[in-house]
């Protein structure tokens, strides 16, 4: 489930999502150590997107803990990673990231299956934009510095699809 301009749009999840959750998730939670934890598919409150994001996978701050109404804010996470997905979704992938910069999530990570690369946004602005990327070819090591100990997460593991269809080079 997604919430896009206000509305709910329900879609089926793709496998390489899932398979990312699958081989980040028990790296993240082992490191956590009772520090912070993780949530999947969860939906997370955004001051600028109605009905909230439910992230692939976000680290929750130690401490921090749902509201009232069982709900994480944004304020509560260190990071969030999402994988890009195959189906274009227009604007969609730039709306999500200039949330999570306007809302100060340090960490936004966007892990891209086509491109077997992993893009680390950091430093958010309030202006709806992150400062720093750094792209992380799959097979190497991505690391998350949080804000008392840095996560380390293999890639190696990560699902690889083929390429997105665009225009064929010399047409």
């Amino acid at each position: 489930m997604q919430t896009t301009d206000g509305k709910i749009i329900m879609a089926p999840q793709g496998i390489s999502r899932w398979k990312v959750v699958l081989r980040a998730a028990p790296q993240i939670e082992a490191q956590l150590a009772g520090r912070g934890e993780i949530l999947s598919d969860v939906a997370v409150d955004l001051p600028s997107v109605p009905g909230g994001l439910a992230p692939a996978l976000a680290v929750v701050a130690p401490g921090a803990g749902p509201d009232r109404r069982g709900r994480y804010r944004g304020r509560d996470l260190e990071a969030v990673l999402e994988v890009l997905p195959r189906a274009d979704q227009g604007d969609e992938f730039a709306r999500t990231l200039r949330a999570h910069a306007e809302c100060g999530i340090p960490l936004y990570v966007v892990v891209d299956p086509v491109e077997a690369v992993c893009t680390v946004h950091s430093d958010p602005q309030r202006t709806g934009a992150y400062r720093e990327a750094e792209r992380v070819p799959f097979g190497n090591d991505l690391y998350l510095p949080l804000a008392d100990r840095t996560l380390v997460i293999e890639t190696t593991g990560f699902p690889v699809e083929g390429a997105r269809p665009g225009p064929t080079p010399g047409a």
